[in-house]
């Protein structure tokens, strides 16, 4: 997933944080209308950029599963 990215992008931990200094900063108040819209469409895709490292990461799980089971099934455990 990270080399399907452009060097720009956070990493989700980057993007979690971030998304997580926009929701204190909206939640604090005190900005204008428009410096709220901003952040609220900076938020909205930082929470979609997390979900689709979410995503990517439940798809490489579950294909690390699906290939242990493979594996367990026919007898080549590595334990």
């Amino acid at each position: 997933m990270a080399d399907e990215r452009s060097e720009k992008t956070p990493s989700y931990e980057q993007a979690r944080e971030e998304l997580t200094e926009v929701v204190r900063r909206l939640e604090t108040g005190g900005l204008t209308l428009e410096e709220s819209i901003e952040l609220w469409e900076r938020g909205e895709k930082l929470a979609a950029l997390c979900e689709e490292w979410l995503q990517g990461a439940r798809v490489k799980l579950a294909a690390a599963m699906a290939q242990r089971r493979q594996s367990d099934s026919v007898g080549d455990t590595p334990f």
